[in-house]
């Protein structure tokens, strides 16, 4: 072998990595310009990170309170219809007493399959009475369901982010009533 095709060889096994760590490296930063438009399963995961868009209207204005067991109280404050064929529900959980209190297990529903998925809102249903119909929460490929999931304990005053998807009523059918196992049900107004 010539001395030359050996250092040939040893700059190509130099320059594999750095190419390849390059790669990942832009494919990481790349902007895509799709950051509003979560996936279905990063959705389920990061159920906190709500970004509120120009169409959801004022996000501090709540649309109904429902209230449940041991000082829980939902604070809705968003029903958007999306173009996807969803309508998403979100607010905050908060723990209006004054101990520490654990999310009831009722609140996943009793489908197997989503309480396999740990705690969750897979319990949750929007009637539309006009519709005479339910719809229940939505799941993802694997059975999850696309709401926030393994909720925590709440101290006394602390509150937690959540989220529910649903299929999207029809159109016309604006207003529609949240139920919860174990809460109050509320009715809510949809958006978009």
């Amino acid at each position: 072998m010539s001395i030359r095709f050996t250092t040939r060889a040893a700059r190509g096994l130099v320059a594999w990595p750095i190419a390849i760590g390059l790669a990942l490296g832009v494919a990481g930063c790349g902007g895509g310009g799709d950051d509003d438009k979560p996936d279905a399963s990063a959705t389920a995961s990061k159920s906190s990170e709500s970004r509120p868009d120009a169409q959801e209207g004022d996000p501090g204005e709540v649309l109904a309170e429902l209230k449940g067991p041991s000082g829980l109280l939902l604070k809705v404050t968003v029903a958007q219809r999306d173009a996807g064929g969803f309508v998403t529900v979100s607010g905050d959980l908060k723990n209006d007493g004054s101990k520490t209190v654990n999310v009831p297990a009722q609140l996943s529903g009793n489908e197997t399959e989503i309480i396999r998925n740990g705690s969750s809102f897979g319990g949750a249903t929007l009637v539309d009475s006009k519709g005479k119909k339910r719809y229940y929460v939505l799941r993802d490929t694997d059975g999850r369901p696309l709401t926030t999931i393994n909720l925590p304990a709440l101290k006394a005053g602390e509150s937690l982010p959540v989220f529910m998807q649903f299929p999207a009523p029809p159109a016309n059918a604006t207003e529609v009533t949240l139920q919860l196992p174990m809460f109050t049900p509320g009715a809510i107004e949809i958006s978009g």
